[in-house]
């Protein structure tokens, strides 16, 4: 009997060890996920178009401003300009000739906000800010998010600008639907942005495919799709056909990716793979994945050549080529 007491006495203490010896395996594990290096601000975002948005964005970044403001006021610039034909005004119409937006926008506390299909707005993504901020919700859309914007002082703007209608109507000829890998070298802009206390956070912006179905939504205001971040680990955007973004949940992929210890490089590569592997004609499609860890490291990668981003680090601006799967 005592033999069989010191038996179950041992099995105990080894399985108490064996917990512990774990425990601070996993707190070990953590702990090196979590950066330790003093980051200094950045702001990374998709595409040429995002050259301008960083620099409204630095100025916040330069100021000690937060990460939220800068990711904000950055792709503002890019909503409100109407030579750019896929993000905010001047945006082209889905195929009943009606601009619609979406937006989403996410804090370093892991707060989100989003917009679908709303309509005349000139600024989706500060729509979005407010729904994270002043509701209990994550997404409002289209009618619903509309009157929302309009009750908290947003004004009604008629978005369709006189060249998207122009070029609306010679659609209309034809009725084509086909869409262009790389048209215009942008589609969307979506932007991540590290503040001098060290925070993250992420915005997505578009107008969405031209000549769409009418509702039709991206994958830009999915939370996890278009856009995540995660105060402890960093954020990722998408750019491209989002119906495989969201097939594939791209964003949230990179990001727990590099939670499991791959660099924001590898992230990238391993979330276009897994595009490649799991869906059928994606040749036909353009998709580009852009990461930022805590430590300030980018990764940037897409289906095809002609992807690009923006940088914006240490009074330096450059626009960086992508990596790509596809080489002939």
């Amino acid at each position: 009997m005592a033999s069989r007491r010191n038996f179950i006495k041992v099995a105990s203490l080894a399985s108490v060890g064996a917990i512990a010896a774990a425990k601070g395996k996993a707190e070990n594990s953590t702990s090196k996920k979590k950066s330790s290096k003093k980051v200094r601000p950045i702001v990374i975002s998709t595409w040429k178009n995002g050259i301008n948005a960083n620099k409204k964005a630095w100025e916040i970044l330069s100021s000690n401003g937060r990460a939220l403001d800068a990711v904000e006021q950055g792709v503002m610039v890019v909503e409100a300009d109407p030579n750019d034909m896929s993000v905010g005004y001047g945006g082209r119409p889905d195929r009943d000739g009606i601009v619609t937006l979406d937006a989403s926008i996410m804090d370093e506390n892991g707060n989100a906000g989003s917009v679908c299909a709303i309509e005349d707005i000139m600024h989706p993504i500060s729509v979005a800010r407010k729904v994270m901020e002043d509701t209990p919700h994550v997404m409002l859309a289209g009618d619903g998010a509309l009157q929302f914007a309009l009750e908290a002082g947003f004004e009604k703007v008629n978005m369709l600008t006189e060249k998207a209608k122009r070029e609306w109507e010679e659609w209309k000829k034809t009725s084509k639907y086909e869409p262009v890998i790389n048209i215009e070298n942008h589609d969307t802009i979506g932007m991540l942005a590290i503040d001098s206390q060290g925070n993250i956070s992420g915005s997505c912006t578009t107008s969405g495919l031209a000549y769409k179905m009418h509702g039709r939504v991206g994958d830009s205001p999915i939370v996890g799709a278009g856009m995540f971040c995660d105060n402890e680990i960093g954020g990722a955007v998408a750019t491209g056909m989002g119906e495989l973004v969201m097939k594939t949940l791209g964003s949230f992929l990179v990001v727990e990716l590099m939670r499991q210890g791959s660099t924001p490089q590898e992230a990238v590569e391993e979330a276009i793979s897994r595009i490649v592997k799991k869906i059928p004609g994606y040749e036909k499609f353009q998709i580009g994945y852009l990461a930022l860890d805590k430590d300030g490291n980018v990764g940037a990668y897409s289906l095809h050549k002609g992807f690009n981003y923006a940088k914006y680090a240490e009074n330096k601006s450059a626009l960086i080529d992508a990596d790509y799967y596809l080489k002939k």
